[in-house]
């Protein structure tokens, strides 16, 4: 049999996931597979039980609504749930134990390292999975304020608490503060999703326009922020980025993060 690893997710067919991973396999010449698996909430526990005992089955990526859920049916040796609080991927560990883990953390920071963010204020669309990650590589670079906008303002209100961050929490549809950093780390402008609608005359000229959602890869906040001359970052780099971390963990090799320009080609074909 073939060792793959795959990406569940409901809903999942938009998923680019096997495309990268695939891309990766032929390209360092690893006989190995990644599939594409739609697993409902009601299904999960079940879904890892019968993982557990393939044993060509090496782990996979969680997206969404899964991100939570999962942690309270995996191994966290590495204290995600205290940390992060959201896992987005699961490995097999050497004594076939499941063990989850966060590379979403590592994925959104990597396209954004070179700035100077330590004091800085950002604002963060959505609490959920992707706000998680995103409000954890933030901490720990020193990011100076967050603005969290969530239809549910307690909860918003709860994540800063929870990260011991200084901020506030806002409705979605308030006015944006003159930040330097605005992510998108929920699914409002995602395709079957409602729009995100946000004026973006407050953001100053330096500022950084960041969406996590790269189905469709151009959104509408990115082409507002285009239209104003901003920075922007799209989903596709994040996704990329997480996917390389968990490629190894999956693959015991290091991706060809050489071929990049080569591999954005083929997801945008």
């Amino acid at each position: 049999m073939t060792r793959y690893a795959e990406v569940i997710g409901d809903p999942i067919a938009h998923s680019k996931s096997p495309i990268i991973h695939k891309f990766w396999l032929e390209a360092l010449g690893i006989e190995g597979d990644y599939r594409r698996t739609h697993v409902l909430g009601d299904d999960l526990a079940a879904y890892f039980a019968r993982a557990k005992d393939d044993a060509d089955w090496r782990g996979c990526n969680v997206t969404i609504p899964h991100k939570l859920a999962v942690m309270e049916l995996v191994g966290d040796p590495g204290g995600v749930r205290n940390t992060i609080g959201a896992m987005n991927t699961v490995i097999r560990g050497e004594d076939g134990a499941l063990i989850g883990t966060n590379t979403d953390a590592g994925g959104f920071f990597s396209p954004i390292a070179g700035l100077e963010l330590e004091g800085r204020h950002a604002v963060v669309v959505g609490a959920g999975g992707g706000a998680r990650a995103v409000l954890f590589a933030l901490s720990r670079v020193g990011i100076g304020r967050v603005t969290i906008l969530n239809r549910n303002v307690l909860k918003a209100a709860a994540l800063l608490s929870s990260f011991g961050m200084k901020g506030d929490a806002l409705p979605i549809g308030a006015p944006l503060p003159a930040a330097d950093l605005l992510v998108n780390a929920s699914p409002l402008g995602m395709d079957g999703q409602p729009p995100l609608d946000l004026d973006l005359d407050p953001l100053p000229e330096h500022a950084v326009v960041y969406d996590i959602v790269y189905a469709p890869l151009e959104t509408r906040l990115l082409a507002q922020a285009r239209d104003r001359e901003l920075d922007t970052v799209d989903g596709l780099e994040m996704l990329v980025g997480q996917a390389a971390l968990a490629f190894e963990l999956f693959f015991g090799a290091e991706p060809p993060r050489d071929r990049d320009e080569e591999l954005r080609a083929l997801l945008t074909a």
